[in-house]
């Protein structure tokens, strides 16, 4: 349940700075007529995310055995790849994206002709990428979680992300937002290697990858992964307690690689003050 919950948030308060920082620069602008076009962009994207989440979800039901396990391993390949952009692409562009948003904004209102089309495509792109990463991260984890706690989780998550997002947007609340990013993106790298792992295991079950399947060791008799403890790390970590050098060599490369990049000063960047959300008028 932690997982989608903090990722959900995650996303969530994302997509809810991208809408608070739109809807506040039209009010600062004198143009805060064009909202409603604002919200039919949301909710589009929101429509879009539900109808390929939705449609996945479904074909893959229709899969025999070895093909659900195909298409769990390349839902998590895509969903490690997406998480693992979106943790250093926002690192990146974290100080930047209220300036990017405003020119886009300008640049949208600007002509005389299709100003709605303009402004609607523009918040349908910024909140849609949000929302799909999001729907491959949860069809990932649904895929490797028994029982509601995921879905209930991603439920909380997306309701404490609107909260949030309200409070941020009418000044009542600032949020540190380098910080936020920066330890939910940490946690993302533990998930998505676990993922990853687990990618690995499905596609080697699917028939694709069968190299290195030597079992390094076995926790099954004191940390069983169906145990209160370790269903815990498994739907949190991907823990597994027979891992094959196969899955342990993928978790441990990828965390190698990714925390080293993550920990790395970002440019210059890295030396100004952690910035604080707000979306207000100041």
């Amino acid at each position: 349940m932690l997982v989608p919950f903090l990722i959900m948030l995650r996303e969530g308060i994302e997509a809810a700075l991208i809408v608070g920082i739109i809807a506040s620069y039209l009010k600062q602008t004198g143009r805060g007529q064009w909202m409603p076009a604002v919200w039919i962009g949301v909710f589009l994207a929101a429509a879009l995310a539900l109808l390929v989440g939705g449609g996945l979800e479904l074909m893959s039901a229709e899969f025999p055995q070895k093909q659900q396990e195909l298409f769990e391993g390349v839902v998590g390949l895509v969903a490690v790849g997406i998480l693992s952009s979106m943790v250093f692409w926002m690192r990146k562009v974290a100080r930047s994206i209220k300036h990017a948003l405003h020119e886009s904004l300008d640049q949208a209102l600007a002509g005389s002709r299709h100003q709605v089309t303009a402004l609607i495509a523009m918040v349908f792109f910024a909140v849609a990428r949000e929302g799909l990463e999001t729907v491959f991260f949860l069809l990932a984890v649904f895929q490797q979680s028994q029982g509601p706690g995921a879905p209930i989780g991603a439920l909380l998550g997306l309701v404490a992300a609107i909260i949030i997002g309200v409070l941020i947007y009418r000044g009542s609340l600032r949020l540190n937002l380098g910080a936020f990013l920066r330890w939910t993106g940490l946690f993302i790298l533990l998930v998505a290697a676990g993922i990853l792992a687990n990618s690995v295991q499905a596609l080697h079950e699917a028939g694709i990858w069968n190299h290195w399947q030597t079992v390094l060791f076995d926790f099954s008799a004191s940390l069983p992964v169906d145990g209160p403890l370790g269903s815990v790390l498994a739907g949190m970590f991907g823990y597994q307690d027979a891992p094959t050098l196969s899955t342990l060599g993928a978790y441990g490369l990828y965390l190698a690689v990714t925390l080293v990049v993550f920990f790395l000063p970002a440019g210059s960047a890295a030396k100004a003050p952690a910035p604080t959300s707000s979306v207000s008028s100041q």
